[in-house]
């Protein structure tokens, strides 16, 4: 079994840096294709990169997860850039929103992302793995309309994700599809396990290679008219002329607006759906950790915070963790939080010194790396293991999965929560006690034991039994193992004892009442800190917030 990374830096460099740099060839993309997306200067994207990876990286307790510009944002961030009038007006609610997402991370507002079932996170994780492929089938045959990181099904080119499947088939470049077809088989080459025994391409990741790969058939296709790449198939990132050009990229915000009502309300807008999306990012981040480590969410909130004020004082969109860089990173071996800090570098170094040879990447070769990425989210062994646990976990799954590809990411979600609760009340409904007729019918006697919990869902499945109950009957309702029974339930149970004597039922009820139950969860907390006290040991609690 691999041993769990520990925090010497050093012992983790030669995983963490080859996933940092196959990472930060995935996220530049993405950066600037929802800066384009978003209205705003390409630059932006960039700038929330670098911020996402650096700073957010540096304060966040995920070892895994990589934050920067996400898609969910775009069309909130191009409708405030309208509304607000101006990008720098925008950028003061970035900060505002930054604000904000701290202030959630003080209030303990991370907690929010542990009440969304497994089924729902892995829906969601199979359904990005679903849209990653089918988003990047275009861009691999050479037909690059909707922005790179769109998750949405509606498309920017007024056509969606199923319609331009069919559209691309009339715009089919030549080149773009050679340089998919010999990347994929680059990938899947180095999948095989003959060639991970080999310490050189142990060292040497197949995405760098295809990269590599990418870069010279591109140069080489420029001689050749039928196969020459056009410039929207290749990474744009902004080239300045000096390195004074490239600090006039950096925007501020315009101060002179916090008065404003629409500034606040935007920020608040931005800071409620980031943490939204950051809080599903980093549990569903946290289930393809191998190590299985447990990222403290409200430290999550208060590092993106910190991210988004920077990110919005210097020019750059929001920041959300984002799962298409995190799962990215997952794959390529990132051990610790060093290979998202060392993507930030890395962004940061190639935007300066040699963005003209980040603009020589084929996007055809990026969606090669992206389709194995989307592969191991939705694998079909996912799908089988949700069947195999039955329909209330796999109902929720398929739906979340559907609802994502078909809609966007949080209605997606939404979707997928609903069915689950309904799932989780339903199941509620028929279980409000425990019955066996072999057990508890004896010499005419009807046992009802309750369960622990009973709430006003079991209202009516309780009321309807009672009902049937007959004339005559001696009926026993048995509350010992009850720790909590709504007031709702107790005066159902109290009619039907006075009902029961002009129906000539004998009932006996034992130990019930309605009990009024306390955090249970706290109770336990100050036990052990108490008794750790009294033992005059030494408190150490795990990382809750």
């Amino acid at each position: 079994m691999t041993p769990l990374p520990n925090n010497n830096i050093l012992s983790n460099f030669k995983y963490d840096l080859p996933a940092s740099i196959i990472v930060f060839l995935v996220a530049v993309p993405l950066c600037l294709g929802i800066a384009l997306a978003s209205g705003a200067p390409l630059f932006s994207g960039i700038i929330a990169g670098i911020i996402g990876g650096i700073v957010v990286g540096a304060l966040s307790g995920s070892q895994l997860g990589v934050s920067g510009p996400a898609a969910g944002l775009a069309v909130i961030v191009l409708t405030a850039i309208n509304e607000l009038g101006a990008y720098e007006i925008f950028l003061l609610a970035v900060v505002i929103g930054g604000v904000f997402q701290m202030l959630l991370g003080f209030a303990k507002a991370g907690i929010i992302g542990y009440y969304f079932p497994s089924s729902v996170i892995k829906g969601m994780l199979s359904g990005i793995g679903i849209i990653i492929i089918l988003k990047q089938i275009p861009h691999a045959f050479g037909y690059d309309k909707d922005y790179e990181g769109s998750l949405a099904f509606n498309s920017a080119d007024g056509h969606n994700t199923i319609s331009q499947l069919y559209y691309m088939l009339e715009a089919i470049s030549p080149g773009a599809l050679i340089i998919t077809l010999i990347s994929m088989a680059i990938l899947i080459l180095w999948e095989q396990p003959f060639m991970k025994k080999i310490k050189l391409f142990k060292i040497v990741q197949g995405p760098l290679v295809v990269v590599s790969l990418g870069i010279l058939l591109n140069l080489v296709f420029q001689n050749i008219p039928s196969l020459a790449l056009r410039a929207e198939q290749l990474v744009s990132i902004p080239v300045p002329d000096s390195i004074n050009g490239f600090f006039a990229q950096f925007t501020f915000p315009d101060f002179s607006h916090i008065g404003n009502y629409a500034v606040w309300v935007t920020g608040l807008t931005i800071a409620v759906v980031a943490s939204l999306e950051t809080l599903l990012c980093l549990e569903a981040t946290d289930k393809l950790d191998p190590f299985k480590r447990v990222t403290p969410a409200n430290q999550e909130l208060k590092a993106q915070g910190v991210g988004n004020i920077i990110s919005g004082l210097i020019g750059g969109l929001p920041i959300t963790q984002v799962i298409v860089r995190s799962s990215t990173n997952i794959q390529s071996g990132g051990r610790t939080k060093l290979s998202a800090i060392l993507h930030g570098v890395v962004l940061l170094g190639c935007a300066m010194a040699i963005p003209m040879v980040l603009n020589l990447i084929p996007l055809a070769s990026l969606a090669a790396i992206l389709f194995l990425v989307g592969y191991k989210l939705a694998k079909p062994a996912l799908f089988k293991q949700m069947y195999a646990l039955g329909q209330r976990h796999f109902v929720p799954f398929i739906v979340t999965s559907l609802g994502i590809v078909f809609t966007d990411l949080l209605t997606g979600i939404g979707i997928g929560l609903v069915v689950a609760i309904f799932y989780i009340l339903y199941n509620n409904y028929k279980k409000p006690f425990l019955f066996e007729s072999g057990k508890h019918i004896q010499e005419g006697t009807i046992r009802l034991e309750l369960a622990e919990d009973v709430t006003f869902i079991n209202k009516a499945s309780i009321q309807r039994t009672l009902t049937q109950i007959p004339d005559g009957a001696k009926v026993i309702i048995d509350a010992s193992r009850s720790i909590n029974i709504d007031h709702d339930v107790v005066e159902i149970i109290e009619e039907f004892q006075t009902n029961a004597k002009f129906r000539d039922i004998e009932l006996e009820l034992i130990e019930f009442e309605s009990v009024d139950i306390k955090n249970q969860v706290k109770k336990v907390e100050h036990a052990l800190i108490n008794d750790l006290v009294s033992k005059g040991g030494k408190t150490k609690t795990a990382p809750t917030s």
